[in-house]
């Protein structure tokens, strides 16, 4: 409780998520379900108890989550399945641990508080996906309802789908460090094959230093709504990834950078939603490579979504968007 409640939790928090405690005993649970008539086998396989199956303790069984903060991860109908555990103690390995995969949890298909953030987004709002537990939880807290969180690990292929499932465009919210950055860039080329017409995402990056939770208990839930009312679609974030910060003075070094933007649109699946990212493409290269012949050795220099405009300084030819995107 000093853990939880020095976060800034409330009781009303705390009850609404269900957070618990698990003494660090090897069989505080399975005596606790034995006066409940749960036999160990049940806990063995509903993944809350470990059997060990060979060596000096073969057949021992120990609790899975011992002196941890448990946070339920429940299904998409409310129901508890697994529990992610934050250990207290830092001389422990994992800060984080999941409950073992079962016939009723894989981690890869679940998100943390889905369905409460669906019941949520049934009346407004935008979809959320921040990077842990303690995110939502604050989230909750300062009013934002429709957070969720993969559960230790990056971003999955299902769990876009699960987004998905709920709302056209969900953004994901990621740290503005160099992890996050990596993190960001992970998810678009996880979503680019995925994506169709109505489908996408988007993209919200944190000051640097700041999680989610920093943010709101700093600045306010109104910070916060400001960054997700400005999250980038996904075709900015490929164009800033991309041109962002490379030196362009070259045509080898500008046909290279068209060759990249056609292999990464490439990707998409979908033929309509390729044929418009392709075009999209290929103007933001006209606007950046814009220009008549003449007056050759312009430096040009990514910088994100834009860049000059070289057409009255001279400089490479005009992109042309009718050549398919080659250069003419």
């Amino acid at each position: 409780l000093r853990y939880l409640k020095g976060r800034g939790l409330t009781d009303e928090t705390l009850k609404t998520f269900r957070l618990g405690w698990a003494p660090d005993d090897r069989k505080a649970l399975q005596r606790a379900m034995k006066a409940e008539g749960v036999e160990t086998d049940v806990l063995v396989e509903a993944g809350l108890v470990k059997r060990y199956e060979d060596g000096d303790r073969a057949g021992e069984t120990v609790d899975y989550m011992r002196g941890r903060v448990l946070f339920p991860i429940t299904d998409r109908r409310g129901r508890v399945i697994a529990f992610g555990g934050r250990a207290l103690s830092p001389d422990v390995p994992a800060k984080y641990l999941n409950s073992n995969e079962t016939e009723l949890f894989h981690k890869s298909n679940v998100l943390f508080n889905y369905a409460r953030a669906r019941r949520a987004l049934g009346t407004s709002g935008t979809l959320i996906a921040v990077e842990g537990y303690m995110d939502v939880i604050a989230l909750h807290q300062a009013g934002i309802e429709t957070a969720v969180a993969p559960l230790g690990t990056a971003l999955t292929e299902n769990q876009l789908k699960l987004m998905w499932r709920i709302t056209q465009s969900p953004v994901l919210c990621f740290d503005g460090d160099e992890a996050g950055q990596r993190a960001a860039s992970r998810a678009a080329d996880l979503a680019l094959p995925l994506i169709g017409p109505g489908r996408s995402i988007r993209f919200a990056i944190l000051p640097e230093g700041k999680d989610p939770d920093d943010l709101v208990r700093a600045e306010g839930r109104s910070a916060f709504d400001g960054l997700v009312e400005a999250a980038r679609p996904l075709a900015d974030m490929l164009w800033s990834r991309e041109a962002g910060g490379g030196v362009y003075e070259t045509p080898e070094a500008r046909a290279e950078l068209e060759a990249r933007l056609r292999q990464i649109t490439g990707a998409i699946a979908d033929e309509s939603v390729r044929r418009h990212y392709q075009q999209d493409m290929r103007e933001r290269l006209n606007a950046f490579f814009g220009g008549s012949r003449g007056g050759g050795g312009n430096r040009q220099q990514g910088r994100g979504g834009g860049g000059r405009d070289f057409r009255r300084e001279g400089g490479p030819p005009r992109f042309d968007r009718n050549q398919q995107g080659r250069f003419p």
